[in-house]
């Protein structure tokens, strides 16, 4: 149990869930075809509906889920784990939804879940302001989750730039590191690799980030370069600028080797927080 596949797909959502799922169906079953053991899709990966009142409504409970059931279907179809990057589930008397990754076990059941922590709010420039607030209600806990070959710390997109989320699921327990998401390309060309190496590199953890890629509803664009990294900061795969997956072999013994190599982990120290200056 010290090596598994693992296995990224990129994909371009539309804005309603139907041909996503089927385009998104196909490609897990190809990266299970593939050797794949553990199966992640991007954030948003079922719908990328560009206005809000619209995701709104197409938006379904997590309860009687069309998409979420064909997931599970589609784990006890391929006997692999799915991760699904997120979903835009629905919250009962509430007008904002969930940003919400979901762990799947080869039963189609669901072990573990997590919502968004880090709204992206922010203007990128180009013209590019998103306020993700205003769709979505920021989740309030962390989530590691346990796999087979070890723990598996459950993060989405903005959240990477987060580093103590990081540190904190890796002291927790995590080997793995999951940051799914749905990227801008200004952001993406210029700190996605960048972000992505460095919280592998200062966790000694490997990180998994399945990515959108293309040009979706109303000229919304996400940078793709689905990753997978080493917990030495090596990229092991690079999904480039086309829809499809990448897979690597994950050598689990590397997490030890790397946090051995660099202990930084185990020589953090607590310290008083510098006070505000006038």
């Amino acid at each position: 149990m010290n090596k598994f596949i693992a296995a990224c797909v990129q994909n371009t959502a539309d804005r309603d869930p139907a041909p996503s799922m089927k385009k998104l169906g196909n490609l897990i079953r190809q990266a299970r075809d593939a050797g794949s053991d553990l199966i992640m899709t991007p954030e948003v990966c079922h719908m990328l509906e560009p206005r809000r009142k619209l995701g709104m409504e197409k938006a379904q409970l997590e309860t009687a889920n069309e998409s979420l059931e064909i997931f599970q279907s589609l784990a006890q179809e391929t006997e692999a784990w799915l991760l699904i990057g997120s979903m835009a589930i629905k919250i009962e008397n509430e007008q904002r939804m969930a940003n919400r990754s979901f762990l799947i076990n080869p039963d189609g059941n669901i072990v573990a879940r997590y919502d968004k922590i880090h709204m992206f709010d922010v203007d990128v420039g180009e013209g590019d302001t998103y306020r993700e607030s205003n769709g979505y209600r920021p989740g309030e806990t962390a989530t590691l989750a346990t796999l087979p070959w070890g723990g598996l710390g459950m993060t989405i997109c903005y959240d990477m730039r987060f580093p103590y989320l990081y540190r904190d699921l890796a002291k927790a327990g995590a080997d793995f590191l999951t940051a799914p998401s749905a990227f801008t390309v200004p952001t993406g060309r210029a700190h996605w690799h960048v972000l992505l190496r460095a919280r592998a590199i200062e966790n000694g953890c490997f990180v998994f980030a399945p990515a959108q890629v293309g040009e979706h509803a109303e000229g919304r664009k996400t940078y793709g370069h689905s990753l997978i990294v080493d917990p030495w900061g090596e990229v092991l795969a690079d999904g480039g600028e086309n829809v499809g997956f990448i897979t690597a072999e994950i050598d689990v013994s590397k997490v030890a080797e790397a946090r051995s190599r660099v202990p930084s982990l185990f020589n953090d120290r607590p310290y008083a927080a510098p006070k505000k200056s006038n």
